[in-house]
């Protein structure tokens, strides 16, 4: 699979990826965006909704075979109550769907419906990080694209990198990846020659740098605390919301990732980790679970047979699953 040709559907993940992009910038500009809630209360902006349908028109435009597995659907958009908001969405995706109709951005959201179970389909999360993208901090637009449950493309941009604090320019970049070609950045207006991405080879855990999520409810800090203590790590931990981790990790930037269960029966999306996940692998990197199980896709839109995320620079890896063992979490 590793041989395949994916050079067409790279160049309309990434065009497609862009435009979300800059639709959730321009959202994010003028802060405080219009909110809904979701059964289970995390927000909703109208930056999800048009990325999301901005990718779905995209894909189903290049590939209209394809299926797609996304976060968002337009349930609530249809509400009577909901015309506004429906309003503000189709004003913000005006610039790449001119004229688009409400009818029209309720079919492109709903084509994300997909079991995602088997075969060939793509994997959508219209913004990663929708805490951090409120915040005017992190957050990411993930579209990965998977065959026989295996991620054969993944793309993240990251309209907020680079993510040096001592950045002044922040250019936004679109890390992606083709299995078996390698991990690549480039910035966000795809004019720039892409440029190769591996981790950092560091071996001593002592001197590692982990990267977690920024609200505890995602992952576990405390478990995260002693599993640094058992590493001999004296850094703290960088915080940041959404598949930018992955990126983070995939650049260099820290060595380690953790994603750890904060109750037992918790299963991660396939959104959350699809495209970061190809990243970092393609980078140099590893990624398992808890207990040190390749990620399965196959299970349809959550990882099922999966529990929490581990990922390293790959050197650091087997002592990473060691600390998890010792800290008494798996």
């Amino acid at each position: 699979m590793s041989g395949k040709d994916f050079s067409a559907e790279l160049e309309v993940a990434l065009r497609a990826v862009q435009q979300a992009a800059y639709l959730c910038r321009n959202v994010q500009a003028g802060l405080n965006p219009d909110v809904l809630e979701k059964r289970d209360r995390s927000p909703v902006t109208v930056a999800d909704f048009g990325s999301q349908a901005l990718i779905c028109k995209s894909l189903s435009e290049a590939f209209p075979g394809d299926r797609i597995v996304a976060e968002e659907d337009s349930r609530q958009l249809r509400l009577p109550e909901n015309e506004t908001l429906v309003a503000r969405i189709l004003e913000h995706m005006a610039p790449f769907a001119p004229g688009a109709e409400p009818a029209q951005l309720f079919e492109w959201l709903d084509l994300g419906g997909d079991e995602g179970k088997s075969g060939r389909f793509w994997c959508l999360d219209p913004i990663d990080g929708t805490k951090g993208f409120m915040r005017g901090d992190q957050y990411a637009v993930s579209l990965a694209l998977l065959e026989d449950g295996e991620v054969v493309l993944g793309a993240l941009g990251c309209p907020n990198f680079p993510f040096q604090s001592s950045a002044k320019n922040k250019t936004g970049q679109i890390f992606y990846a083709v299995r078996g070609k390698g991990a690549f950045v480039q910035d966000l207006d795809l004019k720039q020659a892409p440029q190769p991405v591996q981790v950092n080879p560091l071996s001593d855990p002592a001197q590692a740098r982990f990267c977690e999520s920024f609200e505890s409810s995602h992952s576990s800090h405390s478990d995260s605390q002693r599993i640094s203590e058992i590493l001999g790590i004296q850094t703290a931990p960088v915080r940041l919301d959404s598949q930018a981790k992955y990126a983070v990790v995939a650049s260099g930037l820290a060595e380690i990732y953790l994603r750890l269960p904060t109750r037992a029966d918790y299963r991660e999306k396939i959104w959350d980790h699809a495209a970061g996940y190809l990243v970092i692998r393609e980078a140099g990197g590893k990624v398992t679970d808890i207990s040190g199980a390749e990620l399965d896709f196959s299970a349809g839109r959550e990882l099922r047979n999966n529990r929490g995320v581990v990922a390293t620079n790959g050197a650091l890896h087997d002592a990473v699953l060691g600390a998890v063992r010792q800290a008494g979490i798996v």
